[in-house]
């Protein structure tokens, strides 16, 4: 997966199981400026419910999510 989206930090939360890939995410979007972009590498395909209902609730703007190879990448904007 690369970094087309300008993501200022990548979280790889690969090998983790829910609810940890979604910590991580809300970890490392406590360290970034509102719209700068953090990218989430995850392999629990419960990620693909957790993180779009998260930015839905905080009021991020989720930029584009993909799937390749069993990875689910997240790129999201911070509100």
């Amino acid at each position: 997966m690369n970094n087309q989206f300008n993501a200022v930090q990548v979280v790889d939360a690969t090998g983790l199981a829910c609810p940890l890939p979604l910590l991580k995410l809300k970890l490392g979007l406590n360290q970034l400026a509102s719209g700068e972009v953090i990218q989430l590498l995850a392999t629990d395909a419960g990620s693909q419910r957790d993180v779009v209902s998260f930015a839905k609730l905080a009021g991020h703007r989720l930029v584009n999510q993909q799937q390749q190879d069993g990875v689910f990448s997240y790129w999201l904007a911070k509100a």
